[in-house]
């Protein structure tokens, strides 16, 4: 990989420019280059050789904060085909899945190449990484926004254009991958074929959008009984504004995105212990409907001694009611 973190800035690399009123504008350095507002002409030159975090002058005398775009910043502004993991969710991921140096992981789908390119980081070079997507015109932008990124083309990344479920065991050999991600719409079609790949005490994490696919997933990684119980959370990140005493939440937020959902591989043949807990919704018997009768969430059924007693209540107040109407028609006559 070519990815440079550091050092003055040079041709070739991309800058994010800070400018009048917070704008943000992101360059490719190029000989020749130039950069052209209604605040006046940037040269590319006059950023080539300065370090980073410098602070610049355009034609116009407008000053613009100059420095490499961090990770989060290139995933949020680049092109995409679907949408992407937002970083929140990428930092999870890799947490929640312990990602680590040497590690060979497989995700699908791909999508725009967000993901791609927060498990290459982690995986580092001794590692390996195969893409599965099924769209041939998604995976060309994750390629070439990986590129555009780091460089170049990773050698320890590979795109495989197919459906996982056909296309996993004949890519890897069973038993050999460490993580597995699933970022897809039915990730529980995919969860044999990502038993058998995966070494005994891998993790395989999905991300899903909404409440039923997390419960259907959630519940055919049970049904395996291949991976120990099933983990599941979403993350959420409100900022603040902090400005002398001024201190307090942001109006905005990101808030839900998606839900993360991850288990262990068990060893072959391990059977996962008993865990003795309450009937879930999924589970019950005829204790559970009984008390689920109206007499048990209280409607009770009144008696006949009690209706008949209100019935008497309500004639009595329809007479009185006729005999005040009929009082005041006497009145008006």
């Amino acid at each position: 990989m070519t990815e440079r973190l550091s050092g003055p800035f040079r041709l070739g690399d991309r800058v994010q420019l800070t400018g009048p009123k917070a704008r943000l504008h992101t360059i490719t350095l190029r000989e020749g280059g130039e950069l052209h507002t209604h605040h006046g002409v940037l040269r590319h030159a006059d950023l080539v050789g300065q370090p980073d975090g410098s602070v610049v002058a355009n034609s116009g005398g407008h000053e613009y904060l100059a420095l490499r775009p961090l990770l989060r910043d290139f995933v949020m502004s680049m092109p995409r085909g679907a949408a992407i993991v937002y970083p929140k969710d990428a930092a999870q991921i890799l947490a929640e899945a312990d990602v680590f140096p040497g590690a060979t992981v497989v995700e699908a789908g791909v999508g725009s190449g967000a993901l791609s390119l927060w498990l290459l980081r982690a995986i580092g070079a001794e590692g390996r990484l195969v893409s599965f997507e099924r769209r041939e015109d998604f995976a060309s932008v994750a390629r070439a926004n990986v590129e555009t990124f780091l460089g170049d083309i990773p050698p320890n990344w590979d795109v495989v254009v197919g459906d996982l479920a056909e296309a996993l065991p004949a890519t890897l050999a069973a038993a050999s991958v460490d993580r597995v991600v699933l970022d897809m719409l039915a990730p529980w079609e995919c969860i044999d074929v990502v038993a058998e790949a995966l070494t005994p005490g891998g993790v395989v994490v999905c991300y899903v959008a909404t409440a039923t696919q997390l419960s259907r997933v959630a519940e055919y990684i049970r049904s395996t009984g291949l991976f120990t119980e099933p983990d599941a959370n979403e993350t959420m990140v409100r900022g603040w504004h902090v400005e002398g005493l001024a201190v307090r939440p942001d109006h905005r937020m990101i808030a839900h995105t998606g839900f993360l959902i991850w288990a262990r591989r068990l060893a072959p043949g391990a059977i996962l212990p008993e865990v003795k807990r309450r009937a879930s919704k999924s589970s019950y018997g005829d204790e559970d409907v009984e008390l689920w009768t109206p007499g048990a969430v209280g409607d009770r059924q009144i008696t006949d001694k009690n209706l008949r007693k209100r019935v008497r209540e309500a004639e009595r107040a329809a007479e009185g009611a006729r005999q005040a109407a009929g009082a005041g028609d006497e009145e008006s006559e």
